[in-house]
Order: C-alpha cells, then structure tokens, then sequence
C-alpha cells in the first residue's frame, strides 16, 4: 500500500497529522469555527502550534465551546479560573484579548452580516492556491496578511499580527499551502 505524501510539518504525529488530512487549509466559512481559529492562533503566538492543537479540547472546555457571545460578556471571576486552568496556556493578557477580540467580532458581524463576509472579502470569497515545492517556501506572512492585521487591529483585535493572521488564513483555507507533493494539495 503506497504511503500518502503530506505536508512534513505534521509527518510522525499522529494528533498532527489527522489535524492535517482533516482540517488544515480546508476553507472554513461558518463564524463559529472561524472564531475558535482565532482564538487558538492568538493563544499559539510565541508558540508551535502543536502545543495548542494539544490543548485544544481543553480551551473547548474553559472557553464555553468557543461561543464567543459568552466570551465578550467574561467577567473578572471568570477570567481569574481561567489563569488557573492548568489545561490551557495560562496567560493573562491572550485571555484578555480573547474577551477583547470576541467583542471585535460581534461589531464586525453587525457591520458584515458575518465574520465570514469580513475575512473572506479579502480573497473574494475564494481560497488561494499556491504552489509551493517545499516547506522553506512556504512564507510566515504576507503583503495580504499585513493588510488583514492592520485591519483587524484598527477594528480592536489583540494578538493579530501578520504572522497570527497568516496561520489563520493557512488553518481556515483561505490559502492552499499545502506544498504540491501533499496529497491535501489537490483535495482542498
């Protein structure tokens, strides 16, 4: 049986690589999901994203589903249990940027209709496909990414620098980075 080429970020675990063949780059439109990759971008800033894919069913728990109405209403109490969940990363200003930001999302659904209509305008709506050989060629941000930050950033998102937009752009399927010898390439 004839192995399947993947993207060598995620080769030898196996967390990482059903992450991978399932999630990773396929276009994601619906708020609910585009809000918990955001969050999980945020909390992964400074980190590798497999330490937060790791903690992930444990930020389901602590943040109520990522139901990011719930979230912009967290109150100090709230916010004091999670700087202690030892099953998250426990730091204090990304939890107060997760409160911050979920309140920038609804203004932005309340000026768009969605979320989903705000970051997919930025590509029309339609994923970009690149075609890159290797890894190294893969790039952290992008001029499209610096644009999005900039944005987002004006609208009170924290934690939204290019290289955190760029991985959400990556995670959610707004770009197809999937290097061309990953079986994921043509799929998504």
């Amino acid at each position: 049986m004839k192995t399947k080429l993947r993207c060598h970020w995620c080769v030898g675990d196996d967390l990482y690589e059903t992450y991978h063949d399932k999630e990773w780059g396929t276009p994601v439109y619906e708020d609910d999901r585009l809000f918990e990759f955001l969050i999980l971008e945020t909390f992964q800033a400074g980190l590798s994203w497999i330490t937060v894919l790791r903690k992930r069913e444990n930020f389901r728990k602590a943040f109520d589903g990522f139901n990011y109405k719930k979230i912009a209403n967290y109150k100090q109490d709230k916010i004091d249990s999670l700087l202690q969940d030892a099953g998250i990363i426990r730091n204090k200003l990304k939890v107060n940027a997760t409160i911050t930001n979920a309140q920038a999302f609804i203004k932005v659904q309340e000026e768009f209709g969605s979320f989903s209509k705000y970051i997919w305008g930025f590509v029309d709506g339609k994923p970009i496909k690149n075609n890159f050989k290797t890894l190294k060629d893969v790039p952290a941000n992008t001029p499209l990414s610096d644009t999005i930050s900039k944005d987002l950033k004006k609208r009170g998102f924290k934690f939204v620098g290019t290289t955190v937009v760029y991985a959400h752009m990556q995670a959610t399927g707004m770009v197809n980075d999937h290097v061309i010898d990953c079986f994921r390439h043509k799929e998504v």
